[in-house]
């Protein structure tokens, strides 16, 4: 590496559901890569979307001059969701601490009910939305509901996840942006533990629907899965990159939020795509390849379907025609989260990590990644890439 970890000019990650002793996890990531005592680092927090929020704050730090080398991605460890009391709870533990006398501490004591026992799935509670009482997944029945995306058709796209990732791995596209991992027994992974290459539409057919069980069509297997994981870029100004002679992978254009109803936050990547196309006067024509997060199948194809309608266009746009769906072949060519898993702090900067390399291995062009946010957001980057930077090829 051509610069030191005190180099660095500032940290920046995404992270949901930090364990309570890595509260500010980036200045925990900061010191332990040796970046030093004065090196400043936070955390940011868009939900799904954190990780990407990561990028685009260093974006601007670096574009306002502040920064010229800034370390941002972002992280999850959804395994290590807390698992909290209830209110009553808490309620009875303040009580018992707060009993001054022995009579009162015993009272308190014999108050306590098995029903207080209940433990709080913070991971459950952090899936759903607080203010339409839904959970992501029932969101995405919503979107399948409103588009008529049979089972069949998410299974099927489950299926082809699946299959473009294996064939990613295979093929020796992943390894430059994938790093081995170690568990705490020295084993170590090389590809996605979720990844099913023996997945079959019989299999995924027999499976019970997850969130509407009588009547949806969203299952485990055409949604994303719940994991762990870490993506991590650094972003350098241009004088940085000459400073340092840096390979530059690609560089991030600009980026785009937007929001919609809570109960159809799925489709919030197609306003943000649209915002982004708008303001750089691009068409769906000009994005060589696109990544939009597979948080579930039904909200991918949802929408393809959006982009595609007339009627969306005009209502909820504001546009005299549609942007039209992005060509399947371009859109998440290497499979994604139904078979990668969304670990939510890291997936916004995995999804930008992973199309610039994409674009680098096909000779250059420009790429959106972009996805759904729980809460009724969207967020979109715009990317280039090219073969050759400052006239040196990249390295491997």
């Amino acid at each position: 590496m051509p610069f030191t970890p005190e180099d660095i000019d500032e940290v920046i990650v995404g992270c949901v559901i930090p364990s309570p002793d890595e509260a500010n996890i980036a200045r925990i990531i900061s010191l332990r890569l040796g970046c030093g005592k004065k090196v400043p680092a936070y955390t940011v927090q868009r939900n799904c979307a954190s990780g990407m929020q990561a990028l685009a704050s260093a974006r601007e730090r670096i574009t306002l001059g502040y920064s010229d080398l800034i370390l941002a991605g972002g992280t999850e460890a959804m395994s290590r969701a807390p698992i909290q009391w209830n209110t009553a709870m808490v309620n009875w533990l303040a009580g018992l601490m707060g009993a001054r006398t022995p009579l009162a501490k015993l009272k308190a004591i014999f108050s306590l009910r098995p029903v207080l026992l209940k433990p709080v799935i913070t991971l459950i509670h952090g899936l759903s939305d607080p203010l339409v009482k839904l959970s992501m997944g029932q969101t995405a029945e919503i979107v399948a509901n409103r588009f008529k995306i049979s089972r069949a058709e998410q299974d099927a796209y489950a299926i082809q996840s699946h299959q473009r990732l294996a064939a990613a791995f295979d093929s020796g596209d992943m390894k430059d942006e994938i790093q081995a991992l170690y568990d705490s027994k020295g084993k170590h992974y090389m590809e996605d533990t979720g990844m099913r290459r023996d997945s079959k539409i019989e299999k995924l057919a027999t499976l019970r629907p997850v969130f509407d069980r009588k009547y949806g069509s969203v299952t485990s297997a055409n949604s994303s899965q719940i994991t762990d994981g870490s993506a991590m870029l650094i972003l350098a100004s241009e004088d940085a990159v000459k400073k340092y002679d840096l390979p530059v992978l690609g560089e991030i254009i600009d980026h785009e939020w937007a929001g919609v109803d809570p109960a159809q936050m799925g489709l919030a990547p197609v306003h943000a795509v649209a915002e982004l196309l708008k303001r750089q006067k691009m068409t769906m024509q000009d994005i060589d390849l696109m990544e939009l997060n597979e948080a579930f199948a039904a909200q991918v194809i949802g929408c393809q379907r959006a982009w595609d309608s007339v009627d969306y266009a005009r209502e909820e746009l504001g546009m005299d025609k549609p942007l039209g769906a992005m060509d399947a072949s371009k859109l998440n060519a290497q499979g994604g989260a139904v078979a990668c898993g969304h670990p939510v702090g890291a997936t916004g900067a995995r999804l930008v990590l992973h199309i610039l390399h994409a674009l680098r291995r096909q000779g250059g062009g420009r790429g959106v990644a972009t996805l759904c946010i729980g809460g009724g957001q969207g967020g979109a980057m715009l990317v280039r890439a090219s073969k050759q930077s400052g006239g040196k090829e990249l390295n491997s």
